[in-house]
């Protein structure tokens, strides 16, 4: 075995090691070589499983559910939202289902690009790998945008330009990233304790405002389910249906922005596989009842579409908050307390901002290490920071200053379209992965007991999964349309913002095929033995049936 090396200025990123690979011969050597560097599989450092956990459940309270919500009440009802998040979150389930029966497989962690590679085609896997990176490089920027969106709450565009908070924020993270490799993640683990402490809180003091215990002693119940009504304010009533399927379809993208990032708990590892995928599912599922759907239920009970509504569009307006929780605690006439809670949101958005950029590093390295990406990328400094990696995801970040002449929130909503839709080729990249991962086993005669985890709804479930998003791609269509004065308008940028990605992703598996001629890997021929070390009563036989075919 090959000592460590230090990492220094002039050393690789991921240099841990080879691996203990058996004797059985790899199908693709590349999908295997440095796997378990110090790359996007090493994403949690030195943090103990509890502390990932309180960091994948923390990640659902973030710019998606505090900021993104508001944008997508304003522009329907509360039932619109409640429908898309629950379509997207049972999604996201079957995605994260799928996930854990490919990551459990495996003894150590692999991302889901060389999950790809070695079980699919190694053009998704490249493709992929790239995409996973330029999902954390543009939110990075977004969250900065969401940032200077809630500050203007206390000072308004007009008086400070949003650049100016930029630059600030940027400066920040950037620093931050910059001390130590760990230190973001430590910084997300404390963070993201203290959501926990906020939302249950906030969900409690919601719940007491919409039965009347707030400042205005309004019972306000379902109220604004019957006026302006539970899919909005209706422009035209003699089409109601399909002005409802419409309503509900615009949301569908912010409602996946809000879940955007759940596949990272795939990527962690714990010393009892089974029981961790199985924990990590679970955790998912709760945080999909609890911090989404049981938040914007409350939250479409206590605050009307038309208050949120100004703040996508007179953001010059008190009440204009970024976050619908912190409009809802103002329209209640409490004080102080949104002051606090919009205090909080911004200290949250900026944390993410932080560990987006240091996932968006992390991924740039792991292409780097795995000959995917300039070699260069890979080199660190002596406390382990991919220090050119991260000039290269922070010039990325710099994208936030489109703010500069343009209004933060029409240029938030241009990067949850793009983000949007990147998560949503990343969940389909998973799903075909896990397609191929179940014909691969079949035809290499490996019975389901063999698996330390179990996709709860088989094939069928992920088959489920790929027509939803499927589907979901298609409804962002309907982000694109705008209203103005009773008139359907059609945003070009809007449009743009959310399918570019699509002829890039497909871009980069072409170009892929047509220079290294690679060629989908073969049920019968995929490498599902090596690194697989702990195979039980089930190595003999999956080799035996192997060799016979």
């Amino acid at each position: 075995m090959i000592p460590r090396r230090r990492l220094g200025s002039r050393s690789s990123a991921c240099e841990l090691g080879p691996i203990n690979a058996g004797p059985t011969p790899q199908t693709n050597p590349e999908a295997h070589q440095n796997e378990h560097a110090l790359g996007f599989t090493d994403i949690y450092g030195s943090l103990t499983p509890r502390q990932i956990s309180i960091i994948i459940i923390g990640s659902a309270i973030g710019t998606g559910l505090m900021v993104g919500t508001g944008r997508a009440l304003s522009m329907s009802g509360p039932a619109a939202i409640i429908i898309s998040y629950t379509i997207v979150g049972f999604a996201v389930y079957l995605v994260l289902c799928a996930l854990g029966e490919v990551g459990s497989w495996l003894p150590k962690p692999y991302t889901v690009a060389d999950q790809a590679f070695r079980f699919c085609d190694p053009a998704l896997g490249f493709s992929l790998g790239w995409i996973f990176w330029l999902k954390y490089a543009v939110v990075t920027p977004n969250q900065l945008t969401a940032a200077a969106l809630v500050v203007s709450y206390w000072v308004d565009a007009e008086r400070v330009n949003p650049g100016i908070w930029i630059t600030i924020f940027l400066s920040v993270i950037v620093i931050l990233n910059f001390i130590d490799h760990r230190l973001p993640s430590r910084v997300e683990f404390y963070v993201s304790s203290f959501k926990l402490v906020v939302m249950l809180g906030l969900m409690i003091l919601s719940t007491v405002i919409a039965l009347g215990g707030g400042p205005d002693q309004d019972q306000k119940g379902f109220r604004y389910w019957s006026y302006p009504g539970g899919f909005g304010t209706h422009r035209h009533r003699d089409h109601g249906l399909l002005e409802k399927f419409y309503i509900t379809c615009s949301t569908m993208s912010s409602a996946t922005f809000a879940y955007i990032g759940s596949e990272r708990s795939g990527i962690a590892h714990f010393p009892n596989v089974r029981k961790a995928t199985s924990r990590a599912i679970q955790n998912t599922f709760y945080r999909i009842m609890v911090f989404h759907l049981l938040a914007i239920t409350l939250l479409g009970m206590i605050v009307p579409q038309g208050s949120v509504s100004v703040a996508f569009s007179n953001p010059s307006s008190h009440e204009a908050a970024a976050s619908a929780f912190v409009a809802a605690l103002y329209l209640a006439g409490i004080s102080v307390l949104p002051d606090l809670l919009n205090g909080c949101i911004l200290l949250f958005v900026l944390s993410i901002a932080n560990y987006d950029l240091y996932l968006a590093t992390k991924a740039m390295c792991d292409l780097a290490v795995k000959h995917r990406a300039p070699a260069f990328l890979s080199r660190t400094t002596r406390r382990g920071v991919p220090i050119y990696a991260l000039a290269v995801c922070s010039s990325t970040a710099t994208l936030a200053y489109l703010n500069v002449n343009q209004d933060s929130t029409v240029v938030f909503g241009y990067f949850v379209d793009m983000v949007t839709m990147l998560g949503l080729l990343t969940w389909i990249s998973i799903l075909i992965t896990h397609i191929s991962f179940v014909r691969a086993r079949k035809a290499q005669g490996i019975p389901d007991k063999a698996l330390a985890f179990r996709a709860r709804f088989g094939l069928p479930g992920t088959c489920l999964a790929l027509a939803l998003c499927l589907f979901i791609s298609v409804t962002i269509v309907f982000d694109s349309f705008s209203f103005d004065s009773g008139v359907r308008k059609f945003d070009v940028k809007s449009f743009i913002a959310s399918y570019i990605s699509i002829p890039l992703y497909i871009s980069l598996m072409v170009g892929y095929k047509l220079a290294v001629r690679s060629k989908s890997v073969d049920p019968k021929e995929a490498d599902l033995w090596t690194d697989k070390i702990d195979l039980g009563n089930y190595r003999g036989e999956g080799r035996t049936e192997r060799n016979s075919l």
